[in-house]
């Protein structure tokens, strides 16, 4: 977030909370700038998700397709859990593939953590229970944090059998395209102040990921529910908010409309960066 605050003399402000206060206290007007996203982060072709899923899955054992076999007499040059390569050489999605839930977070008491976990307990549940609606999710965390090992071993613990979670270590030039990847974001950020706003999202929106993001004051200036991704108070919200986006994945019919409105959205929001 670019915050120029109460004391420079043009009266910039990161967000529309603080222009208020500047009101408030009689000091100049203000105008609200806006953090935009940097130019890494983009959507991508489906060529250049493939080449890096590739690359990943050196590293990252569940992009690793669960049987090689099924594809010996196909003539399938190359796959991954979610992308192949055809015998002529097309890049395609797999039409079984798992969902990819991507989530950046500090691993500290400011982002609770156990509120993404008590999620994806629920959506566990309801994929063994209508496993036909409900894909395999692979959850990708990344960042550093003191209770990153705390929560590990809390996953590690739940031996879910829909969902996955892993915590690479990537590349700085890999997370803007993984972003691009990903299916659905998630935000636990939350401001106890209510004047700033989460660059993830940004970066997340820049990338063309809708994101699910935690309520607060200023938040609904950045995530517009149902116009550009969700926002939730308690984790139950949360659920709900993943386990309708990824129902009947990756084809659900009835989400036609509510994605193309996210799409377009997410899109105008790209059209600026810091450049212009």
């Amino acid at each position: 977030m670019k915050v120029y605050l109460v004391l420079n003399d043009l009266g910039l402000t990161g967000y529309q909370s603080l222009k208020n206060i500047r009101k408030l206290f009689s000091i100049l007007s203000a105008t609200v700038l806006y953090d935009r996203p940097p130019v890494q982060f983009h959507p991508i072709p489906l060529e250049e998700k493939h080449a890096l899923l590739m690359r990943l899955c050196n590293t990252i054992g569940e992009f690793m397709p669960d049987s090689f076999d099924a594809f010996k007499d196909t003539g399938v040059q190359e796959v991954t859990a979610f992308t192949m390569r055809t015998a002529d050489g097309e890049v395609k999605y797999r039409p079984n593939r798992p969902a990819m839930l991507l989530s950046s977070t500090s691993w500290t008491p400011d982002e609770d953590f156990s509120m993404l976990v008590s999620a994806l307990d629920i959506y566990e549940k309801k994929s063994l229970k209508e496993p036909q609606h409900y894909p395999w999710l692979i959850c990708i965390i990344t960042g550093k944090g003191p209770l990153k090992e705390h929560y590990k071993n809390v996953i590690q613990r739940k031996q879910w059998q829909k969902v996955s979670v892993v915590t690479p270590w990537l590349e700085n030039e890999d997370y803007p395209k993984l972003l691009a990847c990903a299916d659905l974001g998630v935000c636990l950020h939350y401001s106890s102040s209510g004047l700033d706003l989460p660059m993830k999202v940004v970066d997340m929106f820049g990338s063309g990921l809708p994101v699910c993001a935690m309520r607060f004051n200023c938040i609904e200036e950045l995530v517009q529910h149902g116009k550009n991704g969700f926002l939730f108070d308690n984790y139950q919200e949360l659920s709900e908010q993943i386990g309708e986006w990824l129902y009947d994945f990756p084809t659900n019919i009835a989400l036609t409309n509510q994605r193309e409105v996210i799409n377009q959205n997410l899109k105008e929001f790209q059209q600026l960066r810091w450049t212009e």
